[in-house]
């Protein structure tokens, strides 16, 4: 016989299971989709470990990798600057972070 509060358990933890797979199909279809867009061109730079730290944690909490984090961020940086939103000296330092990101998965 089974008992009752170990089933419920397996059950719960086929619920979560089946959450987590959810969410990293989710995670792969996102990143696949920022690769099939033209992403010709390679940018490399600098940021701190505390730049660092938090673009990893709001991708973490997006579930999103953290370089399609980086280009979405910086992409808004450059179209909100056009209408007259951030200034050169952001926009240089969203690059920056992109280019932190591109180094650390090479």
């Amino acid at each position: 016989m089974t008992d009752p509060a170990k089933t419920a358990r397996r059950a719960r933890h086929d619920v979560i299971r089946a959450q987590v797979a959810d969410e990293e199909v989710e995670a792969a279809e996102a990143e696949a989709a920022e690769n099939a867009a033209a992403l010709d061109v390679s940018l490399h730079l600098r940021i701190s470990q505390s730049l660092d730290a938090e673009l990893r944690r709001r991708a973490a909490a997006e579930h999103i990798p953290t370089s399609a984090l980086v280009r979405r961020l910086l992409t808004q940086a450059v179209h909100r600057h056009d209408s007259g939103g951030l200034t050169s000296a952001e926009v240089e330092e969203i690059a920056r972070r992109v280019t932190r990101e591109e180094l650390q998965r090479s």
